[in-house]
């Protein structure tokens, strides 16, 4: 296992991760049966690739800002805010969404990862913030839970959680 030298922190998106971005997401993708071919655009235009994903832009049908959960070269994950949410969203999908490469889950990353997500919800001024995993999550489950999480219930397959991010103050 590497160790990290440096905290993980949330960064927008940065070609100084490029190797280990590809690689992760690569793994991840295997791993869940999911398609690879848009990692060889990724790859092709890596600079391009980020460009695209920095800064509060609209996805979703909502302004977001997508984060890189990082340590020095090392990309572990990739969280993403949500600034409002549409109908669709408020069922599925809610305020953050996030997941973190197979060569660093099962560590804590997703939890801390987590927790610095509220804090750019709270700059964001959302007091309160829809999260939403699959029922089969386990892990995500553990890191809301972890976070405050208030089950909520049910919609369309996936466990619903409300989390205030405001300052409790």
């Amino acid at each position: 296992m590497i160790r990290l030298v440096e905290p993980p922190r949330l960064v927008w998106p940065t070609a100084e991760v490029r190797t280990s971005y590809l690689v992760g997401e690569q793994a991840g993708c295997l791993l869940e049966g999911r398609p690879t071919e848009w990692l060889e655009a990724a790859s092709d235009d890596f600079a391009g690739f980020v460009a695209a994903r920095r800064g509060v832009r609209p996805r979703w049908g909502v302004p977001s800002t997508i984060f890189w959960y990082v340590s020095g070269e090392y990309y572990l994950g990739t969280l993403v805010v949500r600034h409002e949410l549409t109908a669709e969203l408020a069922e599925v999908g809610g305020h953050i969404g996030y997941h973190v490469v197979p060569p660093w889950r099962r560590q804590g990353h997703a939890t801390r990862m987590l927790t610095a997500g509220l804090a750019e919800c709270r700059r964001l001024g959302l007091d309160r913030v829809l999260l939403t995993c699959d029922v089969d999550n386990e892990p995500s489950r553990r890191a809301i839970l972890a976070n405050g999480g208030v089950p909520d219930g049910r919609k369309r397959g996936e466990d619903r959680f409300w989390i205030v991010s405001g300052d409790p103050a």
